[in-house]
């Protein structure tokens, strides 16, 4: 009798606790398919669906977890140097593309800078042989704002070298992913305190998977360096972008900027310190006035959790659909959410050649699987997919009409639309842009062209794990 009482009870609490939870899931009013998704966890795995759901998919989006008061000070700070730096007016954005620049503008805070050139690299060796020159060169301070930071040979490297240029009494501030750079050593970070380096942790977290912010990153990749120039794109600081992986090479893309839109890095770089501190730096020692040594337009655009709009994804919906010749796309990660499947398709379909590099392997299987099961929808409207084979191509761009790019630390999913800090570069300029193309093309000559007939033969059972893996896609 006593054993079916406690039963009867276990059931009770558990049967109250998850339907409470599902009606908070429902009060979100979320996307219909990443809710749909919670309650198939919450139901068919309902413990360890609730664990995950309670660290992993509380939505923080409607709650401040940020402060934006960095950026809304500088607006209306007169002494602010931001607020007194001079742009390119909404009146002058490339005509072709003036709504994409004006979308960039108004969900992002992102002017258009004047006056800058671009260096892009694909090879990681190369990056950091000009990143450490450059931090040998820093007269006045170095900012770095990574989602990994690695106790490894080139984090180490770094390391050192920040540690000498401290004794040089250089300003210097690094801010690190809690969770990306879990693994970094903590001899490492008081090592670097001990110099006089200032280090800081985003969103710290007690256990890397047991916090319920685990699940919003700082994804960004952001080096500044006295404020005149400036690194974005897709590398870290590790080994991986130099000696690759076991099983092949990393290839990434990265880029390093001259010119007024270092002040949009620094920016971002010093709201995201605002938050980690509490301070706000405001000296004009940070945004230098210079003549910029090229003419390329760019834009810095940023997103996250913090914010209204989904700009990066709202960015890339609008590049694919104003296409008119082509449009070429690099990400590691292929989960799209409704609108990129829509613009895609459409793009596809009203002629435009759209194509897609996605990595033949992956350093997350089962996001690679749920990748797989987007593109039977994607080959029939007439996207052309190749599968990148020397090793994993961890590249965010998209190239179009040789005339825009965009570039940086987002990728094609779910996370970076919604979850994830992320930091993307906006590029209206015809040599970068066929350069890029170029730097695509290149790629796609080591790659498989993904075949319609070949693909729909696929083994059944890898059909049924794509669909499972899909099924998870929004929380992944």
């Amino acid at each position: 009798m006593l054993w079916d009482i406690t039963t009867f009870i276990a059931v009770a609490v558990y049967v109250y606790t998850i339907l409470t939870t599902i009606s908070m899931l429902l009060m979100e009013n979320r996307n219909p398919v990443k809710s749909i998704a919670w309650i198939v966890v919450l139901i068919l795995v309902p413990i360890v669906g609730f664990v995950f759901y309670m660290f992993l998919g509380r939505n923080y989006r409607k709650r401040i977890i940020i402060s934006r008061r960095s950026i809304e000070k500088s607006k209306i700070d007169k002494t602010s140097p931001v607020a007194n730096m001079e742009y390119a007016s909404t009146d002058h954005f490339p005509e072709k593309f003036k709504t994409i620049a004006t979308l960039a503008y108004n969900s992002s805070d992102a002017n258009l800078y004047k006056n800058n050139s671009l260096k892009i690299y694909t090879n990681g060796k190369q990056l950091f042989d000009d990143i450490f020159t450059d931090i040998k060169n820093a007269k006045k301070h170095i900012h770095l704002d990574y989602y990994i930071f690695n106790s490894d040979e080139i984090g180490n490297k770094m390391i050192d070298l920040l540690i000498s240029k401290a004794k040089e009494n250089i300003e210097i501030r690094v801010i690190i992913d809690d969770v990306g750079s879990w693994h970094m050593k903590k001899s490492a970070i008081k090592k670097m305190e001990n110099a006089g380096i200032e280090i800081k942790e985003f969103l710290r977290v007690g256990l890397p998977f047991l916090s319920s912010k685990v699940n919003y990153r700082n994804h960004r990749k952001i080096l500044v360096i006295d404020g005149i120039v400036g690194y974005t794109g897709g590398m870290n600081i590790a080994d991986r972008y130099v000696h690759g992986l076991e099983w092949g090479k990393w290839r990434d893309t990265h880029v390093k900027i001259e010119g007024n839109a270092v002040h949009g890095l620094q920016r971002t770089f010093l709201s995201d310190w605002y938050f980690v501190t509490r301070n706000f730096l405001t000296d004009p020692i940070y945004y230098p006035q210079m003549q910029g040594p090229g003419e390329c337009l760019v834009q810095v655009v940023t997103s996250g959790p913090d914010t209204i709009w989904e700009s990066i994804m709202q960015i890339y919906f609008s590049t694919i659909t104003q296409a008119k010749k082509y449009v070429y796309i690099q990400t590691p990660y292929f989960l799209p959410n409704d609108s990129i499947i829509t613009a895609l398709q459409t793009a596809a379909l009203g002629g435009i050649d759209v194509r897609l590099i996605l990595p033949e392997r992956s350093d997350a299987k089962f996001a690679l699987l749920g990748s797989y099961s987007y593109l039977d929808e994607m080959l029939k409207a007439g996207v052309k997919i190749y599968f990148f084979k020397p090793g994993f191509i961890h590249s965010k761009m998209i190239v179009v009409d040789d005339e825009l790019i965009t570039v940086g630390s987002a990728n094609m999913d779910f996370r970076s639309f919604e979850q994830n800090f992320e930091i993307n570069l906006l590029v209206y300029d015809g040599n970068i842009a066929k350069s890029m193309r170029e730097i695509f093309e290149t790629d796609q000559q080591h790659t498989d062209q993904l075949d319609i007939s070949v693909w729909k033969n696929r083994p059944k059972s890898q059909k049924v794990s794509e669909s499972i893996a899909r099924l998870f896609s929004p929380l992944l």
